[in-house]
């Protein structure tokens, strides 16, 4: 795929997502999905009906579910889902590391200068654990806990957007899954994938990145070739 002759013109605003982008912090997602759904099923939910979706997504239609009939039992089982999950991902934070590149990166991006953001489907004492000081580089962090409604809903890029002063015409999106791409075009935004998750680059072009990368801090040459 040829390079798209990203300028300073047409993108102002850069928007990362976290794991597998700019950080390794092998969660074990099946194993967070069998947890979850063992929670699931001691309130009264078959787990089995929520198969195909994602961790994130089975908790929150389980609460729609159980707060059909109570707000109080429906509030209960999410403050327990989320404890657990919680402590899936901070200890998978504590033997995470960021990718080589990525502190220089963000510093590299200041200078240029382009506006950076960060969103997460994951917990922000996960990214903190692995990041500590991620607010010196990125000054704009939004984990799912800011939000009502995580990714692939444009929510968090636009909360990103609107912290930074930054319009979705102006921002491309980076992510490691596709549905980084989805959202991004759900917000508006370019979109870029890379290689540094599990997924191959056919599978960013078929789900319509503009840009396939190698890993997120390629993304400087391509926006500023003549820093390369």
């Amino acid at each position: 795929m040829a390079p798209i002759p990203f300028d300073r013109s047409s993108i102002d605003t850069v928007i990362f997502d976290f794991d597998g982008t700019l950080a390794r912090l092998n969660i074990d997602f099946e194993q967070m999905r069998r947890e979850v759904a063992s929670v699931i099923d001691r309130w009264g939910v078959d787990s089995r009906s929520l198969h195909n979706r994602f961790v994130l997504e089975m908790i929150g239609e389980t609460e729609t579910l159980l707060g059909n009939h109570s707000a109080n039992k429906a509030a209960s089982f999410t403050r327990e889902a989320f404890r657990m999950i919680e402590a899936i991902e901070v200890e998978a934070a504590l033997n995470g590391a960021l990718f080589d590149g990525v502190k220089e990166l963000f510093t590299e991006l200041r200078k240029v200068p382009l506006q950076t953001g960060i969103i997460t489907r994951n917990c922000e004492k996960a990214v903190r654990t692995v990041f500590p000081d991620i607010r010196d580089y990125c000054p704009v962090v939004v984990c799912r806990n800011d939000v009502q409604r995580v990714k692939p809903h444009p929510e968090q890029i636009n909360l990103a957007l609107s912290r930074l002063g930054g319009t979705s015409g102006r921002c491309i999106m980076i992510g490691d899954h596709p549905i980084d791409i989805e959202t991004g075009k759900n917000a508006g935004t370019r979109t870029a994938g890379v290689l540094t998750g599990h997924f191959r680059k056919e599978d960013f072009l078929q789900a319509g990145a503009d840009l396939v990368l190698s890993e997120a801090p390629e993304i400087l040459k391509r926006l500023r070739p003549e820093l390369s």
